[in-house]
């Protein structure tokens, strides 16, 4: 994204959600709606101080996906804090590849690659694309020089965390955050830099 004369955010902490059962069973979770396993719940709480001491004091922004889990990680990861649902920050649409595993996916599709073709019948890189630009135009417009919490999900964090970056989809490639991490972000220089990843 081109830096523009409103001031950025100081600060995004991009958080991934807490456990499910197919994010332990490795299974691709986009729309459907699982919410949070016992150790989901845990690793919410757990990431708490981790988000307060990110934050070192600061009164953030909040943000989070509609989605089950991402919404009640941050119910738990700081309660008492009302959070705006952004649906840009939804999961990735992963169409027919939805509730497969890896490998299941790859035995119906060989050449299959994510960040470069999306899947079938679900989203298209262009498409998760502009739902991260329009969620830091959102940012722009309603955060400038605060800090960001937003909860979110691990892949559409991941291409987040990219174009925040000012950088491709396919980076998003390079990049794997476990469940309950924090992604750290901030601006130096008058551009978003990334200083920390999959902290937890």
């Amino acid at each position: 994204m081109a830096v523009n004369a409103t001031p950025l955010p100081s600060l995004v902490l991009l958080v991934r959600h807490g456990a499910t059962e197919w994010s332990v069973s490795g299974q691709y979770t986009g729309r459907t709606d699982l919410p949070l396993t016992e150790l989901g719940r845990q690793q919410a709480m757990a990431v708490r101080p981790i988000i307060e001491r990110l934050l070192d004091g600061a009164e953030p922004v909040v943000f989070t996906s509609p989605l089950a889990r991402a919404a009640e990680t941050a119910r738990l990861a700081m309660p008492g804090v009302q959070a705006s649902v952004a649906d840009s920050l939804m999961e990735l649409d992963y169409g027919q590849c939805e509730g497969l595993k890896t490998s299941q996916i790859m035995a119906k599709f060989p050449e299959w690659n994510l960040f470069e073709g999306g899947c079938p019948g679900g989203e298209e890189p262009s498409e998760f694309s502009a739902r991260c630009d329009s969620f830091v135009e959102l940012l722009h417009r309603t955060a400038s020089g605060r800090a960001v919490v937003a909860f979110t999900h691990g892949h559409l964090s991941r291409v987040l965390t990219a174009r925040l970056l000012g950088l491709p989809v396919a980076t998003a490639a390079a990049l794997f955050n476990e469940t309950a991490s924090v992604g750290m972000i901030n601006v130096h220089r008058g551009r978003w830099v990334l200083v920390g990843w999959n902290i937890r």
